[in-house]
């Protein structure tokens, strides 16, 4: 499980600009709902030592348990349909005890490690029909799970994570051309069809917040509204913000006119107390965070540590850009945290065990 480590392999950069996103997070969530900042708090303090812990240990010895982290995922995902707590029109959480987590964040870093190992085992053969429908056949189970809570949202960082972690395997450019040539035009004409009424693909909630992104001015009032007051906010930040938690009367969000501003939309706060300058800096460690997992994985001793820090670095990068891009209007509304930044212990916790994974894959990497 453990083994003996060179200090000066250990990715202090990496620790640094997590800690420091993550420190953002906790000043941005206690200006936007102060009753949740102590318990952001102290999952960013659980969530570094756990960070820390992981990389020291070996990830080859327990990515031998991949078949119990796979039917472990389905299990807690199952009961989140039969007796899971419901808020907001889903039902995504499960509490047990006195413990309330939402499992569609843990099945992220569980499928991550999960196929990590299902591909390095056959390798080899990754680009066969059999290998390549039984990976889709395994992925799409859990993510059926996910979107009948529903959770759309979810649903598609699943996808992403998939495509990340078989392009990181090593399948074949051909397939990944042929793929795309079918999946591009198959999207277009399923969102057309989506877009319909009574379709049955997407609740009426889902189709509102695209049609409210296509044609804003006659969802103002509506699906549009957070959105719209959420660029608001961040363009009067200007460039050094209004300060924080500041107590101006033409704020936006001190108005209320921001609903979930510690999840969904905690980047409109970065932006109206801390301006384009915090912006930029979120934008920066966030990336960089991303860059510096793909870089780790280009040095992994072996394939699973190859998926893994690239699957973790895609699913920042790609939940970041999302989560921003909605804030800024430029994507219509998903409900995807801002990782490490947005509220939700289950969410933070899942990126800190990422990261420590990908900690010890980068002690464990090819000495050039």
């Amino acid at each position: 499980m453990f083994k003996r480590f060179r200090l000066r392999d250990y990715d202090f950069k990496l620790v640094i600009m997590v800690l420091a996103l993550a420190s953002i997070g906790v000043l941005a969530i206690g200006s936007a709902e102060a009753s949740l900042q102590t318990k952001q708090l102290f999952g960013v303090i659980a969530g570094a030592v756990l960070m820390i812990g992981l990389s020291f240990f070996n990830y080859s010895f327990y990515l031998k348990l991949n078949w119990l982290m796979y039917f472990a995922n389905l299990g807690l995902l199952l009961l989140v349909l039969l007796t899971g707590e419901e808020g907001g029109g889903a039902q995504r959480w499960l509490k047990i005890g006195g413990l309330q987590f939402q499992p569609s964040e843990t099945a992220k870093i569980l499928l991550i490690l999960f196929f990590a190992q299902y591909i390095m085992k056959y390798k080899e053969k990754l680009n066969t029909v059999r290998i390549i429908g039984s990976c889709i056949v395994l992925m799409l189970i859990p993510w059926a799970l996910v979107y009948k809570q529903p959770d759309l949202s979810t649903s598609i960082v699943l996808i992403v994570i998939f495509c990340v972690i078989m392009f990181a395997g090593g399948i074949s450019y051909k397939l990944i051309l042929g793929v795309l040539l079918v999946v591009i035009p198959a999207v277009a004409i399923v969102i057309s069809l989506a877009l319909q009424p009574d379709n049955g693909i997407l609740e009426d909630y889902q189709r509102n917040r695209i049609l409210a992104f296509i044609y804003p001015e006659e969802y103002a009032s509506a699906e549009a509204y957070q959105q719209l007051n959420s660029v608001m906010a961040i363009g009067s930040g200007q460039l050094d913000g209004k300060g924080y938690m500041n107590n101006e009367i033409t704020s936006v969000k001190n108005g209320n006119f921001i609903s979930e501003a510690q999840t969904d939309f905690v980047f409109a706060v970065i932006g109206e107390e801390f301006g384009f300058k915090g912006c930029v800096v979120v934008i920066v460690l966030l990336f960089a965070i991303a860059l510096e997992c793909i870089a780790v994985a280009r040095k992994a001793k072996d394939v699973a540590g190859r998926i893994i820090a690239a699957s973790v670095g895609g699913q920042i990068a790609f939940q970041g850009f999302f989560n921003m891009g909605v804030a800024t209007f430029i994507l219509p509304n998903t409900g995807l945290p801002l990782p490490f930044v947005s509220y939700g212990l289950t969410s933070l916790m899942s990126l800190f065990i990422g990261i420590g994974v990908v900690l010890n894959i980068r002690l464990q990497a090819k000495r050039n």
